[in-house]
């Protein structure tokens, strides 16, 4: 463990279906408000897509040299209410190296405390953050 309570991340021992921690959070008015007022849509629906849940609960397990977001999906399927608490459940979706570069997958779903499903996120994230740029010499 590099911290003391993240593992160093080691490519090798990574398992699909691989479990983050859970864990819970306050959606706020103050949170709604703010997503609303950065995508200028004072009507936008799904401020859970600014909390990164899928990230988020990789790096409660692991730290590592970063990454860069290569594809995102959102599956958006009940609005979240301001003042319920949202559960966020995580895994390993896969993992694999395309142009010798090593990506992941994880996948987040979040849960109301009413047990309504408000999203399913899937994020394939390029693990290696120094190759960008080097196509353009940087």
């Amino acid at each position: 463990m590099s911290d003391g309570k993240r593992l160093t991340v080691d490519w090798g021992k990574l398992e699909i279906g691989e479990p983050f921690p859970s864990y819970e959070y306050l959606l706020t008015q103050e949170m709604v408000d703010k997503y609303r007022e950065g995508v200028e849509d004072p009507e936008a629906r799904f401020p859970t897509i600014s909390v990164r849940v899928d990230v988020t609960a990789f790096y409660q397990k692991y730290e590592d040299v970063g990454s860069v977001n290569a594809r995102c999906a959102f599956y958006c399927y009940n609005s979240p209410i301001s003042g319920k608490r949202l559960r966020v459940t995580a895994w390993l979706a896969d993992k694999y190296i395309r142009r010798e570069k090593p990506y992941l997958v994880t996948e987040a779903v979040s849960v109301d405390e009413d047990g309504r499903l408000i999203d399913r996120v899937i994020t394939h994230e390029l693990k290696r953050p120094s190759e960008v740029g080097k196509k353009w010499g940087k």
